[in-house]
């Protein structure tokens, strides 16, 4: 299995809607076949995207009791702020009802990372949790600007999506979508020693998938992510960087809105390339920076069938469901 590459420029610079259908097709090929596909040639310019992983980097640079001035709140309900090693545990297959020796199980290895997520200023059911503008001065104003160019981007995929879907629409995803509930995520993952992650003492992020319709992902040049090869279930294959290229990959929810049809894959972050693994001679692992942006329709949106992706002979495989109460199930097990 090979993640396919899909060159955007196409679709920016169509001049009738039989040049766009071809990208479009090709990004609905890539999501049916693969759930990740490279896109490159895309409208957010390099020098953007330099700016937003440096400062991510400063903002994880500073100390710990700064950091805390900007908390992931207690609880699974408000998803934003800082959250600190060990807060967090992604995990796939999800432990489900109260168990709580599943819970307990799920933590026994803790991840080792560090998180600051942002949304949307108006969203006031997930409160930002900023840090304060004198102890990062300018951090605010540029993750808010950062977050909203994204979001056009993605939308832009959205409408690709829907028309290689063959649907009548072309915002039929993107009307689902305000944009206010998406999620800029920045990830900072620890050097820790190599024999922690290889005896499974400590993890960087489990095998997993999305909850969002669409992520993009944007990497730095360390490496370590991995999507499973869907041919050879529990085979994992590496998501090299491609400078300024969008990893984007198909989450949870639009493979159910699809009906199957564009598939959520599993995939893992763990020790980068052997070329590129350790750093010193104690065999530590090089630190990795990343920024995933999850798209996730709005709480009151109800996900059922999209009518391109069934028929008297594929009826919808799903009952409908909004996506707060989506949201509620898996980020009740995440924190």
């Amino acid at each position: 299995m090979a993640i396919p590459i899909v060159d955007f420029s196409s679709w920016t610079n169509a001049q009738d809607r039989a040049s766009q259908l071809i990208t479009a097709r090709e990004l609905v090929k890539a999501c049916q076949t693969v759930g990740f596909v490279y896109v490159i040639n895309h409208s957010l310019p390099e020098s953007v995207l330099d700016e937003a992983f440096d400062w991510m980097k400063r903002l994880f640079n500073l100390p710990e009791e700064e950091k805390m001035k900007a908390p992931h709140p207690e609880g699974w309900a408000v998803h934003r702020g800082y959250s600190w090693p060990g807060l967090e545990k992604v995990s796939q297959p999800m432990p489900t009802g109260n168990d709580a020796e599943a819970r307990r199980k799920l933590r026994e290895v803790p991840d080792v990372k560090e998180v600051y997520d942002i949304g949307s200023d108006e969203n006031t059911d997930q409160p930002n949790q900023w840090v304060p503008d004198e102890v990062l001065a300018g951090f605010r104003a540029f993750m808010i600007k950062f977050y909203w160019e994204c979001w056009a981007v993605g939308k832009e995929l959205l409408r690709a999506l829907a028309i290689g879907l063959d649907l009548d629409d072309d915002d039929y995803l993107v009307k689902k979508h305000s944009g206010h509930n998406n999620q800029l995520r920045l990830l900072h993952y620890l050097p820790v020693p190599a024999e922690d992650l290889e005896q499974e003492r400590t993890a960087r992020c489990q095998a997993h998938t999305d909850w969002s319709s669409l992520t993009l992902l944007f990497q730095d040049n360390c490496g370590g992510l991995e999507v499973e090869d869907i041919s050879r279930p529990g085979t994992f294959i590496p998501a090299t960087p491609l400078k300024k290229a969008i990893v984007v990959n198909v989450g949870d929810l639009l493979q159910m809105w699809s009906n199957d049809r564009l598939r959520s894959t599993n995939h893992r972050v763990t020790m980068p390339p052997i070329a590129d693994r350790y750093e010193g001679p104690n065999r530590i692992t090089r630190e990795r920076f990343s920024i995933p942006y999850f798209m996730s329709p709005d709480p009151t949106s109800v996900i059922e069938c999209i009518p391109s992706c069934m028929g008297e002979n594929q009826p919808a495989k799903y009952k409908p469901i909004t996506q707060a109460e989506y949201n509620k199930m898996r980020a009740s097990m995440m924190y």
